[in-house]
């Protein structure tokens, strides 16, 4: 069982990464929502769809075996995919620590800003 994972999606693919003390496994899931994408002349907003529903819940079970959960992405997409996970699966966003930004980082930058969140997490977390 994983123990702290870390997620890095947008609208078009997830890096889900399974964070161990000194290594790590990721994997990507990519999302169909490019290919179902309307964008209206004049809508406000980039056109994506934050309503990727099938996309989201691959991501929350790719996530469901771990303590805590890191989350990071730039625009919409990290905030819609919290939102699903919260409507669809309150135990796997019960486990959601950590929201943040983020453009587009390399894997090393993600796991970085995951483990020194999850270093100062577990330090004030009781931990069983």
């Amino acid at each position: 069982m994983t123990y702290h994972a870390a997620v890095w999606l947008d609208h078009v693919e997830a890096r889900i990464y399974a964070i161990g003390p000194e290594q790590y496994e990721r994997t990507t899931l990519k999302s169909d929502a490019e290919r179902h994408q309307h964008h209206h002349a004049g809508a406000a907003g980039s056109g994506h769809s934050d309503h990727n529903e099938a996309f989201y819940h691959q991501v929350a079970q790719a996530v469901a075996a771990a303590h805590e959960v890191y989350v990071c992405g730039p625009g919409t997409a990290r905030t819609a995919f919290v939102k699903h996970v919260e409507h669809h699966d309150p135990k796997i966003a019960a486990r959601i620590v950590k929201t943040e930004a983020s453009d587009h980082p390399t894997d090393g930058q993600v796991v970085a800003a995951a483990r020194r969140f999850f270093k100062g997490f577990d330090r004030t977390t009781p931990q069983s």
